[in-house]
């Protein structure tokens, strides 16, 4: 029998679910991972990277369906879908770009919202058996989220001119969308990994077949 809790009420994690081994997460911690990668080529490039990378907002999370936990786990797709009122990302950042003749270097710290962030993962398992129960192990994951509005501010693109870095942090946040249309490939990627790394306690910690009541 397939579990479906679309219909059920909402699931909140708040500090985690202790029972399932899911700890606190109001604070995730994210490995460094660049941003943006160009080839150093032409009359314009961009390299961003983000190191000491941290979310806030994850215990905010509410689970609004959850579909394809079958008797057989590998036969579909398993779908979580929820939403995050305010998901916020700290980081600092360095970046380096060519624009025409001239060259800079810049560090500083990025804040970025993410405001009322709708959530689907997609993903597929396959089984390991461990003391005669069945654990499922992810071998993909696909995220797909959409958001009301991302806002952004870059401190210390620009040290020693402040209006500089205050216009340009107006223009990106003006044109916000245009950017994350463009970004919005690698920051899946870094989401996946997050929620790839919290999916993965839970499934390693609880047998799925205790998913399950015994078949009469």
């Amino acid at each position: 029998m397939e579990r479906n809790w679309e219909h059920s009420k909402v699931h909140k994690l708040n500090k985690g679910i202790p029972e399932i081994g899911l700890g606190p997460i109001d604070v995730v911690n994210i490995a460094d991972a660049p941003l943006i990668k160009s080839v150093h080529v032409g009359a314009f490039w961009l390299d961003v990277s983000l190191t000491n990378q941290a979310n806030y907002g994850f215990e905010n999370t509410t689970v609004t369906k959850v579909q394809g936990l079958a008797k057989d786990p590998t036969s579909q797709t398993i779908t979580i879908s929820g939403r995050i009122p305010s998901l916020v990302h700290r980081a600092d950042f360095s970046a380096s770009s060519h624009i025409w003749l001239v060259k800079m270097n810049m560090t500083g710290e990025a804040t970025s919202e993410f405001l009322n962030l709708m959530f689907t993962l997609k993903l597929k398992v396959i089984l390991d058996f461990r003391n005669n129960k069945r654990y499922l192990r992810i071998y993909e994951l696909t995220p797909s989220v959409e958001i009301d509005r991302w806002i952004i501010y870059l401190d210390g693109l620009f040290r020693e001119n402040m209006d500089m870095t205050i216009t340009l942090n107006r223009v990106i946040n003006e044109r916000w969308i245009e950017i994350w249309n463009e970004w919005e490939p690698k920051v899946l990627k870094i989401f996946a990994g997050v929620f790839l790394s919290m999916v993965k306690d839970i499934f390693d910690r609880i047998s799925y077949d205790d998913l399950f009541l015994p078949d009469d």
